[in-house]
C-alpha cells in the first residue's frame, strides 16, 4: 500500500494498491518534495472519470511506469471534489498552457507547488517520456524552470479575476438584457438543442436562465430553444429511460451516447429545471423526468440518513455503460415478445446503434401520439405498456454488477439536490418532495454545520459537524437551498440559518477591495494563488450563486449591506455578460431580476398554505415568497390579521392586501 490508505475519499482509495507511492495533498508530501527538492507530481480525478481510471489502468497500475514516478518525483493523488481549490488552480494552469482542460488533470510542480508543465490524458509511453524529459530539464535547467513557474503563476493569478468597478447609479434596461441574449442565440443548435456541435452538456442553469427570459420578454426565439432543448434532452440517451436521471453529458451532437457516469449536481439542477419547465408550461415530458430523477436519487445516491451521495461510477466490470446498454437478444429474454414494443419505442437494433457492437443505448425519436398511431393503440395504451416494460427490464438490470458509488457526501451537491426537491414541490405539490427536503436540510444542520456556524463540505462520519473547511460553492448552495426550503415552508428556521450562513461567508470570503468573492476562506490553507470562481458552468459560480442569494437576503431582512454587496458583485460583472451566456448564465438571471424587478409576495394568515399553493400554479419567476401565521421578517410586520391574506410588494411599496389569489395576481405584472 502507498499513503493513501488512510483517506476518505473513493477515488483516493481506488489507487491505494498502485505500485505508484501516491501521497494526498497535505503537508506531509509538500514537506517531502522541499525536503528533497523534488518535482511534484500533482494528478487530479473523480471516481465516476472513465479517462481516470483508464489512465490509472494503463500507467499509474504499471510498476515500470510507477518506477520513473517515484523516482524524479513527489506523487500525490487529489479528489476535485474533495479538495476543488487544488483543482481550481492547477486547472487554471493546464487551461493557459494547452487552451483546454478535464479530467484526468496531471500537473508538474516545483518543490514549492507551482506549475511548470500539465496536460489531461497521457497515454503511456507519452507519460513515460514526458516524465524523464521533466526530470532532466529541472535537473539541467533549474533557472528557466523557475522562470516559467513565475510567469504561469502570475497567470493563474489573472485566470478568471475582474475589476473593481466604482459604484454609480446602476440603471439596467431591457435593451441591455435582450443585447446580451441576442449575442447568445447565435450559440444556438436549433435543430438538436443545446449549444454548438458535440459534446453535449446539459448545462441546466442555461436553460432556467433563457426560460425565465423567454417568459418576461415573450421572446419566441428563446422559447422554441427551451422547448427543444428540453424534449431533445429527455428523448436522448443522455437520459437514462430504465431507472431514471441523466448522465454527464453527450460525446455526441444528438444527445444519443453518454459518458455513463452520473453525478448528483447534474440531477438536483436538472430537476429544478424540468419542475419549473412544468410550471412554465406544463408537460407531461417534464413532470415524468422530474419524478424520475428524484426515484432515482432516492432509490440509489440517498444515504440512510438522508446525506446525497456524489455519483455513480461510468464503468462496470471494466466496461464502460456496461450496466446501462442491452443487445436484442438480452431484451427478447428478459421481456419475451413484449420486447418487439420495446425496441420500436427506444430504437433497439439486431447491430446495436453505437459503437459498441451489438449493444443499444435506448432514445427516442418519437412522441407518443404519432407512434401510437402508426401502432393502432392509445397513447394511454402505449405509456402503460412502455411503463409496465421499463419495470420489468429496471428489475433484470438490478441483478447486473453495479457501477461504483462514490458514496461521499459533499454540501455543496446536496444543496443543489435540496433545492430541486424543494422545486418539485413547488412545481407538483407532492407532499413527499416536501418530506425528502426536510430530511436532507436537518442532515446539513445536524452533521454539515460545526458548533461555531460554520459550514464542513465532507460528511464524516466520525466528527460530528465535520472539519470545518468549506469553500464558497459549498455556502452559497447551501444558503440557496434553504432560501428555497423557507420558500415552500414559510418555517423561518430555514431563512434564519441562510442568513447567520451568509453572514460566516461574507465575513470571511468577501473581498470589499475587489468586490468579489473568494473561493477559499481567510483562514484555509495558503496556496500558491487566492482565487474566485466567476464564470458558471456545469454549475453556477459559486459568485454568483452568493450575488443571488445576497439579493433575496437583503429583501427579505431588508438589509443593505447583502444588497449592495449584491449589486457591487453584479456591477463588476456586467462587462463580461455579453461574451457568451451559458458562462454567465446565472449573473444573467440576476440581471433579468433587476431589469424585470422583483415581486415580494406576503401570504399571512391561517390558510396560508393553500393560497401559497395556488400562487405557485401561475409561473412568476421574479417573485421571493414569504409568510405564514407568524414571522419576524420586516415585510411581514403588521400583516398578520383575522383572515388570511396576500400582499404584493416591490420596490419598498405593498399593494392593497387581496383575499383571493386571482385578487393577488392581478397586481403582479409577469
Amino acid at each position: 500500500m502507498n499513503h493513501l490508505a488512510n483517506s476518505t475519499s473513493p477515488y483516493l482509495l481506488q489507487h491505494v494498491n498502485n505500485p505508484v507511492d501516491w501521497y494526498p495533498w497535505g503537508p506531509e508530501a509538500l514537506q517531502k518534495a522541499r525536503d528533497e527538492n523534488k518535482l511534484i507530481l500533482v494528478s487530479i480525478g473523480y471516481s465516476a472519470c472513465h479517462w481516470c481510471h483508464v489512465m490509472e489502468h494503463e500507467s499509474f497500475e504499471d510498476k515500470q511506469v510507477a518506477a520513473v514516478m517515484n523516482e524524479y518525483f513527489v506523487c500525490i493523488k487529489v479528489d476535485r471534489e474533495e479538495r476543488p481549490d487544488v483543482d481550481q488552480i492547477y486547472m487554471s494552469a493546464v487551461q493557459l498552457m494547452t487552451g483546454r482542460g478535464g479530467w484526468p488533470l496531471n500537473c508538474i510542480c516545483l518543490p514549492d507547488q507551482r506549475p511548470i508543465y500539465g496536460g489531461t490524458y497521457f497515454r503511456k509511453n507519452e507519460w513515460t517520456s514526458l516524465l524523464f524529459n521533466l526530470a532532466d530539464f529541472y535537473k539541467q535547467k533549474p533557472k528557466e524552470a523557475e522562470e516559467y513557474a513565475v510567469k504561469l503563476t502570475e497567470g493563474i493569478n489573472q485566470y478568471e479575476s475582474v475589476d473593481f468597478i466604482e459604484k454609480t447609479e446602476d440603471r439596467y434596461t431591457q435593451k441591455d438584457l435582450q443585447t446580451i441574449i441576442n449575442n447568445w442565440k447565435k450559440y444556438f443548435d436549433n435543430v438538436e438543442g443545446g449549444f454548438g456541435a458535440a459534446p453535449k452538456f446539459p448545462m441546466p442553469n442555461s436553460w432556467i436562465s433563457l426560460m425565465r427570459y423567454a417568459h418576461l420578454s415573450k421572446d419566441a426565439e428563446v422559447t422554441a430553444a427551451v422547448e427543444l432543448t428540453l424534449k431533445k434532452m429527455a428523448y436522448g440517451g443522455i437520459y437514462d429511460h430504465v431507472g431514471g436521471g441523466f448522465a454527464r453529458y453527450a460525446v455526441d451532437g444528438h444527445w444519443h451516447v453518454p459518458h455513463f457516469e452520473k453525478m448528483l449536481y447534474d440531477n438536483g439542477q436538472l430537476l429544478s429545471l424540468y419542475a419549473e419547465a412544468h410550471s412554465w408550461k406544463p408537460d407531461m415530458l417534464y413532470k415524468q423526468v422530474a419524478t424520475e430523477i428524484t426515484e432515482f436519487v432516492l432509490r440509489e445516491l440517498t444515504s440512510e440518513d438522508g446525506g446525497f451521495y456524489s455519483a455513480l461510477d461510468a464503468d462496470s466490470e471494466g466496461v464502460e455503460g456496461k450496466f446501462y446498454t442491452f443487445t436484442k437478444a438480452e431484451l427478447y429474454q428478459i421481456l419475451g415478445d413484449d420486447a418487439d414494443l420495446f425496441n420500436i419505442y427506444y430504437n433497439v437494433t439486431e447491430n446495436g446503434n453505437w459503437e459498441e457492437e451489438r449493444t443499444n443505448v435506448f432514445f427516442r425519436n418519437r412522441d407518443d401520439e404519432s407512434l401510437a398511431a402508426d401502432l393502432g393503440l392509445s397513447v394511454d395504451d402505449l405509456q402503460r405498456k412502455i411503463r409496465i416494460l421499463r419495470e420489468r427490464l429496471l428489475d433484470a438490470r438490478g441483478l447486473r454488477v453495479r457501477p461504483g458509488l462514490d458514496n461521499k457526501i459533499l454540501a455543496s451537491w446536496n444543496g443543489l439536490m435540496l433545492k430541486g426537491l424543494c422545486d418539485a414541490y413547488r412545481a407538483f405539490g407532492e407532499a413527499e418532495y416536501l418530506q425528502y427536503a426536510l430530511s436532507n436540510a436537518n442532515f446539513i444542520l445536524n452533521n454539515l454545520i460545526t458548533s461555531a456556524g460554520k459550514l464542513s463540505r465532507l460528511y464524516k462520519t466520525d466528527i460530528p459537524g465535520g472539519e470545518g473547511l468549506a469553500f464558497l460553492d459549498d455556502y452559497a448552495n447551501v444558503i440557496d437551498a434553504f432560501i428555497t426550503l423557507y420558500e415552500v415552508t414559510f418555517d423561518e428556521e430555514w431563512i434564519t440559518k441562510a442568513r447567520s450562513l451568509a453572514d460566516v461567508a461574507v465575513n470571511n470570503f468577501y473581498d470589499e477591495e475587489g468586490g468579489i468573492f473568494f473561493y477559499t476562506a481567510a483562514d484555509d490553507e495558503l496556496l500558491i494563488a487566492r482565487k474566485s470562481e466567476i464564470m458558471d458552468g456545469v454549475t453556477p459560480a459559486s459568485n454568483s450563486t452568493m450575488a443571488r442569494n445576497l439579493k433575496k437576503l437583503g429583501l427579505l431582512f431588508d438589509n443593505e449591506q447583502y444588497l449592495e454587496v449584491s449589486a457591487q458583485l453584479l456591477r463588476n460583472i456586467m462587462p463580461y455578460l455579453g461574451k457568451y451566456g451559458s458562462v454567465y448564465s446565472n449573473w444573467i438571471m440576476l440581471l433579468t431580476d433587476e431589469v424585470y424587478g422583483v415581486y415580494e409576495v406576503a401570504v399571512t394568515g391561517d390558510d396560508f398554505e393553500n393560497h401559497r399553493r395556488d400562487i405557485e400554479k401561475k409561473y412568476i419567476p421574479n417573485k421571493i415568497m414569504l409568510g405564514g401565521t407568524a414571522g419576524s421578517l420586516p415585510l411581514l410586520q403588521g400583516k398578520f390579521g383575522d383572515e388570511t391574506q396576500i400582499f404584493v410588494c416591490r420596490d419598498k411599496t405593498c399593494g392593497l392586501p387581496s383575499t383571493t389569489v386571482n385578487e393577488a395576481l392581478k397586481q403582479i405584472e409577469a
